[in-house]
């Protein structure tokens, strides 16, 4: 298992570009709790911090697509680091001016998510251009989700050592300063200084033109709801056993758990068309969230937790392939910007409904709002399967003029053409 991956970290540029895109997107994954703890540390109420934050997941949710159709038209250096640069200004202006005028905050962090880089999205255009052979990008794929929960398992835990050392306002300013120099690091490279995406019909749907990345969209929303909802529900069970380090331990086994499934995930090859991959996968991720609704103890409900995450990362994984392959052509760091986004909305109306479940129900009602989405998302799939079934196009390389290799498939899988 590890030699493939340490096959992919040898690979010319695949070390830094992980690295340095997992750094650049430090600031985005910290932002909510650093957001939340800036504004107590001023003053501000929970309803305000929450406010806040909202306010700057949906900038991020509107400006991750717009960017990545601009990275598509102009490559990656012009528009990633100018990104990065104004998002973290906008973060420099919340934390040097604090809360004494609401509506200069809340501009602050709009600013600063609408122009959070598709740094993510600009990744996965990459892998192709720096891997060889479709195995390679599919265990990438593998590695960056992991790659993933390991930036959000340890990025919170940065924000509190840099809040506890200085204070939450020096917490900002120095994780988006090492933002900027993960995109630089990025932007700078060989891969990223050379690509450019394919040209592209002129169409103002952009990569949303394609059923089948509506349809994975669609599904993904679910899955993002019912992650969202884990977040409170876990909150709801850890106060009901009175204890807020049972919080940590969950969300520190859902974090396992995929850490295991996406390694297991991306040690083999998978034979046969990633669409219907997808299905399975995702029905064994429903199948894991609804047991959490029996809340038991806590020694079985954080093995059940554990349980719920092998399947998350996995379920990352080969929809990006999915996506590679529905990607109208030209479109390829769009469409992933497109999937962060609508995973990242269903998200945060996971959130929002999991803490009416709490009040108005129980914890186990939260907990089933997870079950309910990862329900919903199989059931997308299942009723859009002859549309994913349909890739918009023939799988293509085109070498020099395309480096993000849209049409990339996975390993085993025949496309139906014969060279």
């Amino acid at each position: 298992m590890a030699a493939g991956y340490l096959d992919i970290l040898r690979a010319r540029h695949a070390a830094r570009l992980l690295t340095g895109t997992l750094v650049g997107r430090l600031p985005n994954g910290t932002a909510h709790i650093a957001i939340v703890l800036f504004t107590r540390a001023e003053g501000g109420s929970y309803t305000l911090a929450g406010a806040l934050a909202a306010a700057y997941g949906l900038a991020t949710a509107v400006g991750q697509p717009l960017l990545g159709r601009a990275v598509d038209l102009y490559g990656q250096p012009r528009v990633q680091l100018p990104a990065a640069v104004v998002s973290a200004l906008g973060m420099s202006l919340l934390a040097f001016t604090g809360l004494s005028s609401l509506p200069l905050a809340y501009l602050a962090v709009i600013v600063a998510g609408v122009a959070t880089p598709p740094l993510e999205g600009g990744l996965r255009a990459l892998w192709p251009s720096v891997l060889k052979g479709e195995g390679q990008v599919h265990r990438a794929y593998a590695m960056d989700a992991v790659a993933q929960e390991i930036m959000f398992t340890v990025g919170p835990l940065l924000v509190t050592v840099l809040v506890s050392l200085w204070s939450p306002a020096a917490a900002l300013l120095v994780i988006n300063a090492i933002g900027v120099l993960g995109a630089l690091s990025v932007v700078l490279s060989e891969p990223s200084r050379t690509w450019r995406s394919a040209p592209r019909e002129a169409h103002w749907l952009g990569a949303l033109r394609s059923p089948g990345l509506l349809a994975l969209l669609g599904a993904f929303f679910f899955v993002g709801l019912a992650l969202g909802s884990i977040t409170v529900a876990g909150v709801a069970y850890a106060d009901d056993h009175g204890r807020e380090s049972v919080y940590g331990w969950l969300m520190a086994a859902l974090g396992l758990g995929a850490l295991i499934g996406g390694l297991a995930y991306g040690a083999r090859q998978w034979a046969g068309a990633p669409e219907r991959r997808l299905r399975y996968i995702v029905g064994l991720l429903a199948l894991g969230y609804l047991p959490l609704a029996l809340t038991p103890s806590v020694p079985v409900m954080t093995a059940l937790a554990a349980l719920a995450g092998v399947f998350l990362a996995p379920a990352i994984a080969c929809s990006f392939i999915v996506v590679d392959r529905h990607a109208p052509r030209g479109t390829v760091t769009e469409a992933f910007s497109w999937l962060v986004t609508t995973f990242g909305v269903g998200a945060a109306v996971g959130t929002a409904v999991a803490g009416p479940a709490v009040e108005l129900g129980s914890t186990a009602w939260s907990f089933a709002v997870a079950g309910t989405g990862g329900v919903a998302a199989l059931v997308v799939l299942l009723s859009t399967g002859r549309v994913l079934a349909a890739p918009s196009r023939t799988p293509a390389v085109v070498t020099g003029s395309e480096n993000d290799r849209n049409g990339a498939v996975e390993p085993g899988f025949s496309s139906g053409h014969k060279a």
